[in-house]
């Protein structure tokens, strides 16, 4: 069947480099296999979770141009929570916890002291009622753990390939706090039960996780996804990335002018054995997806490989493409501005900086009034094309006997004002016979 996949951000913070690269993947595979991409906000953190971030995450993704099949808040299933929560009690696999925070880093420490594991030792399960009694009325209230069944727990991982998790090592974890309030891993597992999700594609950060939520997907009585975990990606100084840097934050990435195909192309490639290069569309990354191709070791993201990146694609953009964010002037001027100036562009705005070029009023640098006068004499007549500036500069070149740097610098500084810019033969026919003239006898124009 076509996969169903999720990305499942938390809206308390700005979307980042490191957790945009999961929705990537996760999208890049959906869009392969012809199957469905759901967003799911997972705002289940009712002091820390926000509409704003929520609204943020949904305009950093359309900004990539990465839209979703479904959405889901997890805030509004509060009752499917609750339903497999009193499931799991009445199989026997939850149960009530009394100890406090305090007295739980008590035993841990003494297990460590004594050298053994600090695993959870289920002293919950041996009290009595009238224990439970006691404490409740003490003003007790219990976290609720799951309960673990013991040995390995195997799963095929397709970018990891075979791991096995020995849950016998594992403490019991708590899926819901005291106050009530659930933890991620139970909605986790009944969002992907209820919302048939197929493949779950996360950061090797969970591969933890993930025999505890294979043992609560069958508790539940589902059949565990398909697992993969992706290298994390870290910051240029190796350390991890993190919601709190700005400066990597899409929203930050998006004022600077950077490329959403450049973030894609970077994201997807980085730490593959891909190259890493400009796309002019999504169709090359969708088609070449593919988490063997995915290195084991951590990616490094380098905020000037990015911005590089961002330039090359810009570069290369169609006019198409480059149009609806172009000014009006710019836009105005057709397909043939575009490809003319993009070479010279560091960001698709940029474009609005050579329209006086084109389109005047420039004052001319003048360098050398006689040999522009010559270059006056020669200019060739309408109408002009692409080999118009190779004609002209030839005859220049014989009538004055310049060549090199002496012969096009005069006339580039005089037609563009710049010391460098755009093929002059791209430029020529669309500054005018005119504005050339006017510009080579000094005028403003």
């Amino acid at each position: 069947m076509p996969p169903i996949v999720r990305f499942a951000p938390s809206p308390t913070g700005r979307l980042h480099v490191g957790n945009v690269r999961t929705a990537l993947f996760n999208w890049l595979f959906a869009r392969r296999h012809g199957g469905s991409f759901v967003l799911r906000l997972d705002d289940t953190d009712r002091e820390r979770s926000t509409e704003t971030f929520a609204q943020a995450i949904q305009d950093d993704l359309r900004w990539l141009g990465m839209d979703w099949d479904r959405l889901e808040r997890q805030s509004l299933r509060f009752a499917a929570y609750d339903g497999a929560r009193d499931r799991l009690i009445a199989g026997r696999r939850l149960y009530p916890c009394y100890e406090t925070p305090e007295e739980l880093e008590f035993r841990r420490k003494r297990l460590l002291a004594q050298g053994r594991p600090p695993v959870y030792d289920r002293a919950a399960l041996r009290l009595s009622d009238a224990d439970r009694a006691r404490l409740e009325a003490e003003g007790r209230k219990p976290h609720w753990r799951f309960m673990l069944e013991p040995g390995d727990v195997r799963w095929d991982d397709l970018a990891r390939g075979a791991q096995h998790i020995d849950e016998s090592s594992q403490s019991d974890p708590v899926l819901i706090r005291a106050d009530g309030t659930y933890l991620y891993t139970l909605p986790s597992v009944v969002d992907d039960i209820d919302f048939n999700i197929t493949h779950v594609i996360r950061g090797e950060d969970h591969v933890t996780n993930t025999g505890t939520q294979i043992q609560l997907f069958r508790a539940l009585g589902a059949e565990p996804p398909v697992f993969a975990h992706l290298p994390l990606l870290l910051g240029a100084d190796g350390r991890s990335l993190s919601k709190r840097l700005g400066s990597l934050s899409l929203a930050d990435l998006r004022a600077q002018g950077i490329e959403p195909l450049a973030v894609w192309a970077l994201l997807a490639r980085l730490g593959t054995a891909d190259p890493v290069e400009p796309v002019d569309s999504l169709q090359p990354l969708v088609d070449g997806v593919d988490f063997a191709r995915v290195g084991r070791a951590p990616a490094r993201f380098a905020e000037d490989e990015l911005r590089t990146l961002s330039q090359r694609t810009v570069h290369g953009l169609p006019f198409a493409v480059a149009r609806p964010r172009l000014d009006d002037a710019a836009a105005s001027l057709g397909e043939a501005f575009w490809m003319a100036v993009r070479g010279n562009l560091a960001q698709v705005a940029d474009a609005a900086g050579w329209v006086p070029v084109v389109q005047g009023p420039l004052q001319p640098m003048v360098e050398g009034p006689g040999f522009l006068a010559q270059a006056a004499e020669v200019l060739p007549p309408d109408p002009w094309g692409d080999a118009t500036w190779k004609a002209w500069t030839a005859a220049l070149a014989a009538r004055s006997g310049r060549k090199g740097r002496a012969l096009f610098h005069p006339l580039r500084l005089a037609l563009t004002a710049r010391e460098q810019g755009p093929e002059m033969a791209r430029l020529l026919p669309l500054i005018g016979r005119d504005r050339v003239l006017a510009r080579l006898r000094g005028e403003t124009a």
